[in-house]
């Protein structure tokens, strides 16, 4: 037995034979993906790795285009009463001119079964069952092979999974797998590796090996999406912006300028994590374009300090909370501390955004003389945490052979349709996940509250606190 399981990934032309290896691989720029047929002319492979070891060869192969002309060539390459095999069969086919002319594209592909140990035989499960498939089945099954169907696409309103399944079952196919490569399920991969290594069983514990390190792998990857997350939150929390005692003349404009650096500080760090967990997921930078997290030229479309994105996620604000959330930070007194939307509730701030600032009074005035601290708004930090929640959730029910943008329906993290359903509809608080209500109206961790206490997180300087605080936060996202 080989130290390496080859499999062969075969079928019609244009069933995501392709997107299989791009998903498997997580690595969106293997071979080419298109909505036109015949897009991979060549055979391909890729290695899947255990621990850094190679465990399983992927070839990627050309659609089969003309199966039932192909099988009534071979049919005509038996002599009457002559009796072969399968294999002998189509040895003798690959060994014709026809294999180089005509029928060059379905040569590839079964020289490729022949070299194989297995192979997945790809379809489009929106696709209805004609002579054609059946067709490609028996020509497959001559190679002599395990062969895996796997079906394609079945989160498709149109996907006719049952109708497959039957046709499949009455060729002597029970073993099936159901994987879409554009939103698989979460335990998809183990499901196929699993179901594989019941058809060759003297591979089985090298599968098993490839499926608990892919395990292994994912949760990692997990625990580091988290971190990256709780690390953005508490820099968010210690980020402080002091403004000097001035001329009443000159306050007003300092404080203006100190909130928009603040604003583009958040909006700076919030991209930057953004980019972090796209790159740890192996997507595209432009694979993060949401419904309720869109980005243009890179930047959050949504504007994080507007009142009405709060409300899309949840984050349910009063009317002084509201008046602070608009402006996106809290003002601290070096001794007491108040926040903006404290303010708003005693009736000493009017309005929202740039207004909030002109309508200080002049009992709140005469209480910020001196050194004054901006902070960044609890309400702000809810809604951070909230979208990147969302963003995870995204990430980790996303094939990497989906064409389109990421779709998260506002503030449906954790609730009900699930991560990529698109639809923007927010789900009701009591639909939502206990972690998404948590973060929606309940007590911010503990450890953002310490953070306020530490600016120096704000500059990413670790230590053995800011670590166990990290640690703490990644755990409370959920």
């Amino acid at each position: 037995m080989s130290d390496i399981l080859r499999v062969a990934v075969v079928g019609h032309t244009n069933t995501g034979k392709t997107s299989l290896l791009r998903t498997l691989a997580r690595d969106v720029g293997f071979g080419e993906v298109s909505d036109s047929a015949g897009t991979t002319r060549h055979v391909e492979g890729l290695r899947l790795m255990a621990d850094g070891v190679p465990a399983v060869e992927l070839f990627d192969t050309p659609g089969m285009e003309d199966a039932i002309a192909l099988l009534e060539f071979i049919d005509g390459l038996v002599a009457p009463g002559e009796r072969i095999d399968g294999p002998e069969r189509v040895a003798r086919f690959l060994a014709s001119a026809a294999a180089g002319a005509r029928f060059e594209q379905e040569a590839k592909v079964l020289r490729q079964m022949l070299a194989s140990d297995a192979a997945l035989y790809v379809v489009d499960a929106r696709d209805p069952v004609l002579p054609k498939h059946r067709d490609e089945l028996e020509l497959l099954a001559a190679c002599a092979r395990p062969l895996l169907p796997v079906l394609n696409f079945v989160a498709a309103p149109s996907a006719r999974v049952a109708d497959w399944r039957t046709a499949l079952a009455r060729l002597g196919l029970h073993a099936v797998v159901s994987f879409d490569t554009v939103a698989p399920p979460l335990d998809g991969e183990r499901e196929l590796f699993d179901t594989l290594a019941t058809l060759i069983h003297a591979h089985r514990g090298l599968l098993q090996g490839l499926i608990d390190a892919r395990a292994r792998e994912a949760d990692a990857r997990r625990e580091a999406a988290r971190r990256l997350v709780a690390e953005l939150l508490l820099e968010l929390a210690a980020l402080r912006d002091r403004i000097e005692e001035s001329a009443d003349s000159a306050r007003d404009g300092l404080l203006q300028d100190a909130v928009a650096r603040l604003r583009e500080d958040v909006r700076r760090r919030e991209q930057a994590c953004v980019d972090a967990l796209l790159r740890l997921y192996r997507f595209r930078p432009d694979d993060a374009r949401m419904d309720a997290l869109p980005l243009t030229d890179g930047r959050w479309e949504d504007d994080l300090f507007n009142p009405e994105t709060l409300r899309q996620m949840g984050v349910r604000l009063g009317t002084g909370a509201a008046a602070g959330a608009a402006a996106g930070v809290g003002v601290d007194l070096m001794v007491g501390g108040i926040t903006l939307g404290a303010a708003a509730a005693l009736g000493a701030i009017a309005g929202g955004l740039w207004q909030t600032f002109g309508h200080y009074g002049e009992r709140i005035a005469a209480k910020l003389r001196g050194h004054r601290e901006l902070t960044v708004d609890d309400a702000i930090l809810r809604l951070v945490a909230l979208r990147q929640r969302e963003l995870l959730a995204a990430l980790e029910g996303r094939g990497h052979a989906a064409m389109t943008p990421i779709e998260v329906g506002g503030g449906s993290a954790g609730g009900a349709g699930g991560a990529g359903a698109g639809d923007s509809r927010l789900p009701m608080p009591e639909m939502a996940d206990p972690a998404t209500r948590q973060w929606r109206s309940g007590a911010l961790p503990a450890a953002l509250a310490r953070a306020r206490a530490h600016p120096e997180w704000a500059r990413d300087e670790g230590d053995d606190d800011k670590d166990a605080a990290v640690a703490e936060l990644a755990g409370a996202l959920g």
